[in-house]
């Protein structure tokens, strides 16, 4: 039972949504009680005046929770004192300043700001949606749409591409999913095969070239700078950026949605589709719930409450079967062999786990390996990394709480060479940033590459400062 003292409109609204969920009863001042009938499932103790709560008809039950918010109903000198003694034991939730064991505080100025903040931002789910829908309602039929990933796309990216392009497609434009680099994590070949997510590779300068005088509309997703770890060149400008990374400085693009506070782009979507009221089928019901699980680590991760709202939507649509299938690929041969180095290779200082690897055949085992090694005991960060392609890949993980990774290796090798969040983070090091003289012998080059990421890691993880 639920136990709501006050006469207020607030007491009122309570006691409608306690009695939804259990037995409850208002206790208030019939003058001052703002009811024009009575509240369905509720019992209402109307009071001519003060009364002493002992001298109440109440039932032996003890309550679950007393509600004090307005002790006006009652005549005792000390409310909280008089609730304690008929009840020992009891949470009394109150908004009025009072002391005593058991008391839960709540200000009024919080919830009020907490509930001004949920209404602004519910407004700018809507406006932002609203934005980009009338931007590419604007745009003649037929127009060709482009939405970049970045290079080698993780779930998030083609979970929120894939829900884009079928955005875009119903809107009778023409879209094409794009990205750079490869597409290798056994998992997330399996969601582009199962789920067909239509997407394509440019690999060369003239291919994006054409991409880019050929679209209409240019829209990035998981991504804001162009240039850093995607495709487009460093002085394209995007019509539309949909991310969830944080950002130091200004995003170039006529309609720029980079939102910190979802944990996943996937989620960022996923709202923009409720505010539209756009109809999603299973398939992108899945991928989008794929992209913010990944990204959230099935909610390991740093994850927030818009992106549990973004899953409630999606779960009533999601084809479980097939979720079940690209959460659990086969692995292959060479993501073994690359666990099995990491395992050798592995350097500990402090709390701190390195696992390099000599070479690469599969740079996306690179996560599998951090997220694998970070439960170890002992260890609060992972830094798995080593060479593709004349850079040095890495992959980090940290549950430190007094540790930004994205912020501390940004700082360390800016321009878009490395960054993410506060306990995921990842970059892609050219050699000749980390070597004053890149040798001419491929092999020889990885080799003193990886020696020289070692040495930068361990400087910078043990002082915890940029040089």
């Amino acid at each position: 039972m639920f136990l709501i003292i006050g006469s207020g409109h607030l007491a009122v609204r309570l006691s409608q949504w306690c009695a939804e969920r259990r037995r409850s009863i208002l206790i208030g001042l019939a003058d001052n009680l703002p009811l024009d009938g009575p509240l369905e499932g509720c019992e209402i103790m109307a009071l001519p005046s003060p009364t002493l709560l002992n001298t109440l008809p109440l039932d032996a039950h003890k309550p679950t929770a007393v509600l004090l918010l307005d002790p006006e109903a009652l005549a005792d000198e000390d409310p909280v004192s008089a609730i304690q003694n008929r009840w020992s034991d009891i949470p009394i939730l109150t908004t009025l300043p009072l002391e005593g064991d058991g008391v839960d505080l709540v200000s009024v100025d919080d919830v009020s700001f907490a509930a001004m903040q949920d209404r602004i931002r519910s407004w700018e789910r809507k406006d932002g949606a609203g934005v980009v829908l009338h931007y590419l309602q604007s745009i003649p039929a037929q127009s060709k749409v482009a939405i970049f990933c970045h290079d080698n796309p993780d779930p998030d990216a083609l979970g929120a591409g894939l829900a884009m392009y079928e955005l875009v497609r119903s809107m009778n434009l023409v879209p094409e999913l794009l990205h750079g680099g490869l597409i290798e994590h056994q998992q997330n070949r399996a969601m582009v095969g199962l789920l067909e997510i239509p997407v394509r590779r440019l690999i060369l300068d003239w291919e994006v070239q054409d991409v880019l005088r050929d679209a209409a509309v240019i829209i990035t997703v998981d991504f804001h700078r162009p240039g850093a770890n995607n495709i487009l060149p460093d002085d394209c400008v995007p019509h539309i950026v949909l991310d969830h990374h944080s950002v130091d400085e200004g995003v170039a693009a006529d309609i720029s949605l980079v939102r910190p506070e979802f944990s996943a782009t996937s989620s960022l979507v996923a709202s923009l589709l409720m505010s539209l009221n756009h109809p999603i089928d299973s398939r992108i019901a899945t991928a989008l719930a794929f992209g913010i699980r990944t990204d959230t680590l099935g909610f390991t991760r740093d994850f927030n409450p818009v992106d549990i709202r973004a899953l409630s939507w999606l779960n009533a649509f999601i084809d479980k079967e097939m979720l079940r299938s690209i959460e659990e690929p086969p692995r292959s041969q060479e993501t073994l062999e690359s666990f099995a180095e990491a395992l050798a290779s592995r350097q500990l200082f402090e709390s701190t786990l390195l696992a390099p690897l000599s070479s690469m055949p599969n740079r996306d085992s690179l996560a599998q390996i951090a997220d694998f090694l970070l439960p170890t005991e002992g260890i609060t960060t992972v830094v798995v990394f080593g060479p593709r392609r004349g850079k040095i890949i890495l992959s980090a993980r940290s549950t430190d709480e007094s540790l930004h990774l994205g912020r501390l290796l940004s700082e360390k090798w800016s321009g878009g060479l490395s960054g993410g969040h506060k306990a995921l983070a990842g970059g892609q090091i050219p050699f000749d940033v980390l070597l004053s003289t890149v040798p001419q012998d491929p092999e020889e080059a990885e080799k003193v590459a990886v020696k020289a990421m070692a040495s930068e890691l361990k400087l910078l993880f043990q002082t915890g400062v940029v040089e």
